[in-house]
């Protein structure tokens, strides 16, 4: 081992400070969450500065949240919208990054000019908000899944990294009898596995995440999905129905840690869901990013 001389050693000392005083201030506000949510109402509402533990540990604002219609229905919306949603975006985005891949597209240029040209200049929500009506999607949960079905992005990415994709390998399955299809779902996304887990994430989250589309094309709130469900109880301040058999001086107070508890259950899955994914999540990013 190298001797560290003492400029070394107090310059790690440093570094190792501010990554944990960054961990604190990172973690701290889910931390913050999770410690209101388990409090106690009345003890929550009258603590001030910052908090390290729950006040009164219980499962009440919990109790009260699951006890929404609104809660369940908006989870199992979500559940729906991430799932279809993800295998929409999924089918799209390598159908449309197979095509761009290959070497002798016609006029490919032309097309990733026009699909790039995408991501600075769109229609804009009138327009988009029209082209639904017409379509006859509005008020129906294709609203939330056609209009996005392909992250221009997202097929940058995965075009890229179809091209890393040997050619020996698909002019060997050709020889055998095999399609286009065939090639696709056969060779090139089972090769490609990283950067498909990484679109699995990202669409994935972006429809958990997504509540701006259901707010301007969804009218019936049994449609709603978590997050704007979520909306309505943060910004509306619509807890009231959660706190029935609650004394009125009580509810503000309830009404509070149920925010917090209800922020905690919306974000909660998603939360655990990426630990299986992130050993995917460098390696995919730099397989599509990277073209050899």
């Amino acid at each position: 081992m190298i001797a560290q001389t003492n400029g070394e050693k107090v310059f790690g000392v440093i570094n190792t400070l501010l990554m944990l005083l960054l961990c604190f201030v990172t973690l701290y506000p889910f931390l913050y969450v999770l410690f209101a949510s388990l409090s106690d109402a009345a003890s929550f509402i009258q603590h001030r500065g910052i908090l390290l533990r729950p006040l009164g540990f219980n499962f009440e604002a919990y109790k009260a949240v699951f006890k929404n219609p609104m809660i369940t229905s908006g989870y199992r919306n979500t559940l729906f919208y991430v799932a279809a949603g993800t295998a929409i975006n999924l089918f799209m985005t390598a159908l449309g990054a197979y095509v761009l891949s290959r070497r002798n597209l016609y006029f490919k240029n032309l097309m990733m000019f026009a699909i790039v040209l995408t991501m600075v200049f769109s229609g804009g929500l009138i327009p988009t908000y029209i082209l639904v009506g017409k379509l006859g999607m509005m008020n129906t949960p294709w609203a939330l899944l056609i209009p996005g079905a392909i992250s221009t992005f997202n097929l940058i990415i995965m075009r890229t990294a179809f091209q890393g994709v040997p050619v020996s390998l698909e002019e060997s399955a050709k020889i055998d009898g095999a399609g286009e299809m065939t090639i696709l779902f056969r060779i090139v996304i089972p090769l490609s596995m990283p950067v498909i887990a990484v679109m699995i994430l990202w669409y994935a989250v972006g429809h958990w995440n997504s509540y701006f589309s259901a707010l301007v094309y969804l009218r019936d709130w049994t449609m709603y999905p978590l997050q704007l469900v979520l909306r309505e109880i943060l910004i509306a301040n619509s807890t009231d129905s959660m706190s029935t058999g609650v004394a009125a001086d009580d509810k503000y107070a309830i009404g509070e840690t149920i925010k917090y508890a209800t922020i905690i259950v919306s974000t909660l899955p998603i939360i655990c869901l990426y630990p299986f994914l992130q050993k995917y999540f460098v390696k995919g990013v730099l397989i599509g990013a990277i073209k050899e």
